[in-house]
């Protein structure tokens, strides 16, 4: 009896794995759902979300206008990179 629970609670957790990563593959994730649309003059704007580990996720980020490389989840966050595009790269020229 002890080992038909033992193998019933692996299946469980198997299916519970096996349901998370097709979330991800299919985009369900929730950290894509917070998108935020541009079109309703709003400022910030999720581009892309990568996970590297299970702590730590880049992120690129729009601000007006000009894209933001975010590195998050780790001891600090950091700015890997920020390069102005739109208006603020045509002042800079």
């Amino acid at each position: 009896m002890g080992t038909t629970a033992i193998v019933t609670l692996a299946a469980v957790l198997a299916l519970i794995v096996l349901a998370g990563q097709v979330i991800r593959r299919l985009g369900l994730s929730p950290g894509l759902r917070h998108r935020m649309r541009s079109g309703r003059g709003r400022r910030l704007e999720i581009l892309e979300s990568l996970p590297l580990d299970a702590r730590r996720r880049l992120l690129l980020v729009r601000c007006d206008g000009g894209d933001l490389l975010l590195l998050l989840g780790g001891p600090q966050d950091l700015v890997v990179s920020g390069a102005a595009t739109g208006a603020a790269a045509k002042g800079a020229v």
